[in-house]
C-alpha cells in the first residue's frame, strides 16, 4: 500500500544489487558464520523518507549489531514491500505504520518493531496556475497520487474528507514518483501530486509548482492532520517477531543507532555517506538532495520510539476514508519493546513520549 509513496525504479534497484553486491540469501532467518539474516524489501529504497535503512548499512551498523540485512526496493510493477512480507517473500517491509492497520482489518497480525518518522514526508506539490492552497480547492481537480490503494491516496482522501469534499467531487490518479510524477504535472495529466523528496525539489526548480501543503514534517503533519503521523518503520508479521525476537532486536538496534546518527548529523553528513546514485541522478544535483533534506529533516524521529499519540491519529485517518475500524486493536500493531531496549543498551536519552500498546 502506502509505501508506493516510493520511487520503486528498476534503475535504483539495480544500482543497490551491484554497489553493495547483495544476494538474496537462502533461507529467511538463516544464519551466516552465526549471524541472522534478515531479508528486508523498502518501499522505495532512495527516496528521502525511507533513507535510514540504506544508511544503517552504509554506516556499518548492521554488521556492528551482529545481523546480515538482505536490502531490496520495489519497483514499478512489482509487488509492495508490505505485500511481499507479508506474503513470506521478505522478513521485513520497511513501509509505513498505516499497513499494520489495513492487515488487521483483513485479518493479519503484522506490527511496527521500530518507527523512524512522525510525518508522512510527503507534500501536495501543485501547478503554478492550479490555484490549490488547500484540499478544498481539489473540487473539480484531477490530483496525483502514486498509486490507487497507495498511501498516498490514504492521505489525499483524508485531507479532502477533512475539507468536506467527497470522493466523486475531484478525482485521484496514478502517477507513480520521481520522474513520471514529474511529467503528469509537466503534461497537465494532474493539477497536483502528492509526492516526496527529492521530487518536491526537482518541480520546484524546473519552476511546475509549489507546496500547498506539508506533510513533510513532524509540524507541518500535526497541523494537517490532526496530531504527529508516524510513517515509516519496519513491519513484520507478528509470528515471525515473536520467532526471531534476537534478529528483530539486531535490526532495531542497529536502526535506532542511525536514527541518532541523523538526529546529530547535517543533511551533508548524511548525503556524503548515502550512495551517489540516491544523491545525484537525472532529476537532483547533489546539492538539491542537500537543500532538500535539510528542509525536511524535522520527520525523523530521533530514538526510534512509536509516538503517544501516532497510532489514534493514523486510525482516524483510516476511520475518515472509510475503513472499518471498529475491531483494530491498536496495541497489536505496534511494539516500542525492542526501541526501548536498543536506547538503554546504548545509553541513548530518548526524546519522544512513546505511545502505550496496553492501551
Amino acid at each position: 500500500m502506502l509505501t508506493r509513496t516510493l520511487t520503486r525504479s528498476l534503475a535504483g534497484a539495480l544500482a543497490l544489487a551491484a554497489g553493495l553486491g547483495l544476494t538474496a540469501c537462502s533461507s529467511s532467518g538463516g544464519s551466516a558464520g552465526g549471524e541472522p539474516t534478515v531479508k528486508l524489501m523498502v518501499g522505495g529504497i532512495d527516496k528521502q523518507i525511507y533513507l535510514p535503512y540504506q544508511l544503517a548499512q552504509q554506516l556499518g551498523f548492521y554488521q556492528k549489531y551482529g545481523v546480515k540485512v538482505v536490502l531490496s526496493t520495489e519497483t514499478d510493477g512489482g509487488v509492495g514491500a508490505e505485500d511481499a512480507m507479508a506474503s513470506g517473500q521478505v522478513d521485513m517491509a520497511g513501509a509505513w505504520y498505516v499497513h499494520t492497520i489495513d492487515f488487521q482489518v483483513k485479518g493479519k497480525a503484522v506490527e511496527d518493531i521500530v518507527n523512524l518518522s512522525g510525518a508522512p514526508g510527503e507534500r501536495e506539490m501543485c501547478t503554478t496556475k492550479s490555484g490549490v492552497h488547500s484540499a478544498a480547492d481539489f473540487a473539480g481537480k484531477t490530483v496525483g497520487v502514486t498509486d490507487l490503494g497507495s498511501g498516498t491516496d490514504t492521505l489525499t482522501q483524508f485531507l479532502a474528507g477533512q475539507s468536506n469534499l467527497k470522493t466523486d467531487q475531484y478525482s485521484r490518479i496514478g502517477v507513480g514518483a520521481g520522474s513520471t510524477a514529474v511529467a503528469a504535472l509537466q503534461n497537465g495529466k494532474a493539477a497536483c501530486v502528492m509526492t516526496t523528496q527529492p521530487t518536491v525539489t526537482a518541480i520546484q526548480k524546473k519552476n511546475l509548482g509549489y507546496s500547498a501543503i506539508d506533510l513533510a514534517t513532524t509540524d507541518g503533519a500535526k497541523q494537517a492532520m490532526g496530531g504527529t503521523w508516524p510513517s515509516a518503520g519496519v513491519l513484520a508479521k507478528t509470528d515471525w517477531v515473536n520467532s526471531h525476537k534476537d534478529a528483530a532486536q539486531r535490526v532495531v538496534n542497529a536502526l535506532v543507532a542511525t536514527m541518532h546518527w541523523i538526529d546529530t548529523h547535517s543533511a551533508a553528513d548524511i548525503a556524503g555517506a548515502l550512495p551517489s546514485s540516491f544523491v545525484s541522478n537525472g532529476t537532483v544535483t547533489k546539492d538539491d538532495y542537500i537543500s532538500a533534506l535539510t528542509q525536511d529533516k524535522g520527520q525523523f524521529l530521533p530514538d526510534g520510539l512509536m509516538p503517544a499519540s501516532g497510532p489514534k491519529t493514523v486510525l482516524a485517518t483510516e476511520k475518515l476514508v472509510g475503513v472499518k475500524t471498529d475491531q483494530v486493536n491498536l496495541g497489536t500493531t505496534f511494539t516500542n519493546e525492542f526501541a526501548i531496549a536498543a536506547n538503554k543498551t546504548e545509553g541513548f536519552t530518548t526524546t519522544t513520549t512513546p505511545a502505550d500498546s496496553n492501551g
